[in-house]
Formats: structure tokens, sequence, C-alpha cells
């Protein structure tokens, strides 16, 4: 018999002639989504007997969907599962009695199947994760370090050499224009740093010593240490963006198809330029934040540009210079890597990149200011 869309109608009854030992389920109808709930609910009312011998019937079953499928097998698994009753199918609908089995035995319940995890576990499982996660990332930055290292043989296999074109353009891109904004923060940090000293050093009368702590501590540390965090922020953010996006659209895996290297065109020239540019860029971050702290020693202190270099002279040597920028190399080199590593890790969604950039902007400042520690107290040790 035809039935319209809101005439379809699903039936189930329960046989009282199969004795008191069992029962006898008869299905009827269209098992499908339109009446899923409702006979789910008719179902709960018949209730889930305490063992024996039960018999499905679905003979008189014209239509079945997933959905009714799922409503009789979830029935069924409340029957066997908890009760421990014996179930069978009758002779009938045999395509529907493939169906149902075709679904799960058992449901996953996830009140039920959640184990709450002992202290111990609870309380150092993040810990292992996280070392598990540094021992993963520096192996992968050794990789990438050292296939850079080896030569960066853009064909797998032959001696192509590098690329001179793509090197100058990230030079370019990472530090001709990055000179503006790497002037006016060391111009603005140089200032702050002179009036700060100047304002407390003018209770004691010595304020001629704020050229001192100017020069000395601009040349050691801050200069090449904010240079290279606005890398990281700047161009360490772009790298892994660049490669995180090629990662997606699977130009990568193009590469290797070609016999390239990814890292030797990828990643090769964008390590060589930044440890080219930042060098370099630390210069004139320098010259920019002694410019500052002259300006304001001039107009804060009255300290004279004649006097301030004089003094200049007398408390900055050799070593201050080198010091600083002896990190610079390895800043740089700590910056590229941790980018390329974190967009070769890139998956393939818009979020992947956008928490792969941030953890590799995150991720160099830290390692960074690290290096940075570890310079300073081994400059200590040999008293440099």
């Amino acid at each position: 018999m035809t039935r319209s869309q809101s005439q379809i109608v699903a039936d189930v009854t329960l046989d009282e002639s199969a004795g008191a030992e069992g029962r006898r389920y008869v299905f009827s109808g269209n098992w499908r989504h339109e009446t899923a709930e409702e006979m789910a609910a008719k179902l709960k009312k018949l209730g889930r007997p305490s063992g024996g011998r039960y018999e499905f019937d679905f003979s008189g079953v014209t239509a079945m969907d997933t959905a009714g499928a799922w409503i009789i097998r979830r029935f069924m698994n409340g029957i066997g599962g908890e009760a421990g009753a014996d179930v069978h199918f009758a002779s009938g609908g045999q395509r529907y009695v493939e169906l149902v089995q075709a679904l799960p035995a058992k449901l996953r319940s996830p009140e039920r199947d959640t184990v709450k995890p002992p202290l111990f576990q609870w309380l150092f499982a993040p810990l292992g994760e996280v070392v598990v996660s540094i021992w993963t990332d520096t192996v992968a930055a050794m990789f990438i370090l050292g296939s850079a290292v080896r030569g960066a043989q853009l064909k797998l296999g032959r001696h192509a050499g590098v690329s001179p074109a793509a090197i100058v353009h990230q030079i370019d891109r990472m530090g001709v224009m990055a000179v503006p904004i790497i002037t006016l923060m060391s111009f603005l940090i140089g200032a702050i740093i002179a009036q700060q000293g100047a304002f407390q050093l003018r209770s004691f009368g010595a304020e001629i010593f704020v050229v001192d702590l100017v020069g000395i501590l601009q040349l050691r540390e801050i200069g090449v240490l904010l240079t290279a965090i606005m890398i990281a922020g700047r161009s360490g953010s772009a790298i892994t963006a660049e490669i995180g996006s090629m990662k997606m659209r699977e130009e990568v895996d193009a590469l290797k198809v070609m016999g390239l290297s990814p890292v030797g065109v990828l990643v090769f020239p964008r390590l060589v330029a930044l440890t080219i540019a930042l060098p370099l860029l630390t210069i004139i971050a320098n010259f920019a934040a002694l410019a500052g702290a002259a300006l304001v020693a001039w107009s804060y202190s009255g300290i004279t540009f004649a006097t301030f270099l004089s003094r200049l002279q007398e408390a900055v040597d050799f070593s201050s210079v080198a010091a600083g920028m002896i990190k610079a190399p390895f800043m740089a080199l700590i910056i590229g890597v941790v980018a390329a590593v974190e967009g070769l890790k890139v998956g393939g969604s818009a979020e992947s990149l956008g928490r792969r950039v941030t953890s590799s902007v995150v991720k160099s400042i830290f390692v960074v200011i690290l290096v940075d520690g570890l310079f300073a107290m081994f400059y200590a040790a040999i008293d440099f």
C-alpha cells in the first residue's frame, strides 16, 4: 500500500505466545527517520526484560534506513548487554537483519567508559607530553639545520648550487624593509633608558654615568635582544605562514615529487638571509639607540653631544661591541629554524596555520631570551 510522506507508519508489538521463557517482538511498517522518535519511545515502553530467549521478526517491515536500524540495535544492546538475554532473528526480512547486524554491538557511553586517571598520571602526563614535544622539535630543528649546512642541494643527489637571487630577495624582505621599524623602536628604547637613568642618577649627582649605562647595556644586551625579538615577530611569523601555506596547498610535496629538497628551496635562502640581515640590523639598532640617548641626555641633563661621545669612548671598548654582535648570527639561526619547523608542522586547516604561526613567534622569543641568558653567563665565566 503506497502512502504519502506524512502517512508513513511503523509499529512493533510483543507476541505473548512465545511463552514465559522468551519474548517475540514483531516489527512492521516503515522504520525510517520520520518515525524514529516515535518508535524509540514505544520500544522504551515495552521495557527491558530480565533475561531469557528473545526473537526479532522483521518479516512485516517494508522499509528501513540507518536511523530505524539504530533504534532497533540500541534496544537489542540494552537487552543483550544488560540482561544477558539470548537474541535471535526470525526468518524473513533478511536484508533488514543484515542492516541491523552491521551496526556495532556495543555502543560507547562516554559517561560510563570515562575512567578517571590516577593522580600521578594526572599530574605528570602533561609534563611528559611537553618533554616529548621538546625532543621532537629539537630533532626536527637539527634535521633542518643539518640539511642546510650539508649544502642545501636544490636537486637531490646533484650539486645545483644556491640561487643568489633568492637570498638577495629574502635579505630585502627581512632586512631592508625592517630598517624603519627597527630604527624607530631602538631610538625610543635608547631615549627611554637615558631618561630613566638620568632621573635616577640625578639624586646622586652622577648624571654623566648615564652614558656608560646606555652604551654598555645597549651594545651588550638590549640592541641584539630587542632586534631579534622584533625579527622573530615580523620575519619569523612570515616564514612560518609562507611555508605553512605551501604545506597546506601540497606545494612542499610537489617539490619532493619533482626531486627538489624543500629545505634547500624554502628554508636555506631564508636562513642565510636572516644570518646576514640580523647582525646588520643590530648595528643600525645600536646607532639609533645611542642617537636617541644622546638627544635625551642633551635635552634632559644638559650633556652635550661632544661630551656624550667622549664619555662613550671611555666607557665602551671592543668587547662590549663584540659581545652583542657574536650573539646575532646564533639568534638568526634560531629564529629561522624554529619558524621552518613550525611551518612544516602545519596541517590542512586554517586553524592549524594560525596555531603554528603563534607557536613559532612564542617559541622563537623564548629560545632567543634563553640563549641570551646563556651567553651572559658564558661571558661572565670567561670575564669577557
